[in-house]
């Protein structure tokens, strides 16, 4: 898959071509890309995508907190998969919001040669997002393209999107959340040194550095497997999220308790996925409380890692 900045393509095949944020490559986003694909295939055209870096958000609505279910870099891995040709990134600016539709569309076209482009219900592109499907339409029969609606894509009844995510993670269910995206959340990053609390008391944990702009499950204790990404091994684990109010810290850390495992793993990349919440976080009265329940979580991870 070709994934790089729009300004650096320049396509000569005709392209089936969708547009949109695509944050999670959800099941709904999958069932998309999985058709364009197809169908691009069966034409033997070329399929992409084109997406938006920083969320548009971040410039329309500065005033929103934009917590991203990946990165831009997941987004690529995950999408050449599904047999992505490729992702094209424009980078979001307020230039850029105030482009009409037809401008928009005539920048995209001086780098991919769009025959069809596949938009979602309630679909809107440029300034005001005054681009709406039959405003786009219109613009296809003078620029040279077809478009494509595509309706929602439901799983037991319900809508999935990126939003509905977000709030099962802010609730803790992560296990809806799996259901939705087709797979564990997970989170990416560094190991970096923490207080080394979890070693004195008999439970050593590897503090992973988050960006700051990822959505994180709701504070607790969560069943995970944790993948060391430059090796490839994968360990069971235990995953606390939130404060240690028992230690009256301040800011959020996310700590992960691999089973069977005892390295130095300082500066090591790893990724944490989330199966299963076990509890929120909870203030205990004093250290030997807080260990009891720890060998508590842990044993109920390991049970639940090790059923079929």
């Amino acid at each position: 898959m070709h994934f790089a900045e729009l300004a650096s393509v320049h396509y000569q095949t005709p392209t089936l071509l969708t547009i949109g944020k695509f944050d999670g490559v959800h099941q709904a986003h999958q069932q998309l890309l999985r058709r364009l694909v197809e169908r691009a295939r069966q034409h033997n055209c070329h399929s992409a995508v084109l997406t938006f870096d920083p969320h548009p958000d971040e410039i329309l609505r500065p005033e929103r907190e934009i917590r991203y279910l990946t990165t831009i870099n997941e987004r690529a891995a995950l999408m050449q998969e599904l047999g992505i040709d490729l992702l094209a990134v424009l980078p979001f600016t307020h230039d850029t919001s105030q482009l009409s539709p037809k401008a928009f569309l005539q920048l995209l076209l001086n780098h991919v040669p769009v025959r069809e482009l596949w938009v979602g219900p309630d679909f809107k592109l440029g300034h005001r997002g005054m681009g709406t499907i039959p405003v786009l339409h219109d613009l296809g029969q003078e620029l040279g393209f077809t478009v494509e609606p595509i309706p929602y894509w439901t799983l037991d009844g319900e809508i999935v999107s990126s939003t509905a995510i977000r709030s099962c993670l802010a609730a803790g269910d992560v296990q809806t959340a799996n259901h939705y995206l087709g797979r564990a959340f997970s989170l990416q990053g560094t190991v970096v040194p923490g207080d080394q609390r979890g070693r004195k008391i008999g439970f050593p944990t590897a503090n992973v550095q988050i960006a700051s702009n990822h959505m994180l499950p709701a504070d607790g204790v969560y069943v995970c497997k944790v993948q060391l990404l430059d090796d490839r091994r994968s360990f069971g684990a235990v995953t606390n999220i939130g404060v240690r109010p028992t230690f009256g810290v301040l800011g959020r850390a996310v700590e992960a308790h691999l089973f069977d495992f005892n390295e130095d793993i300082y500066g090591r990349p790893l990724r944490i996925s989330f199966l299963q919440h076990i509890r929120g976080e909870q203030k205990f009265a004093g250290i030997e409380q807080l260990v009891a329940q720890i060998g508590r979580d842990a044993q109920f991870a390991r049970e639940w890692l090790a059923k079929p």
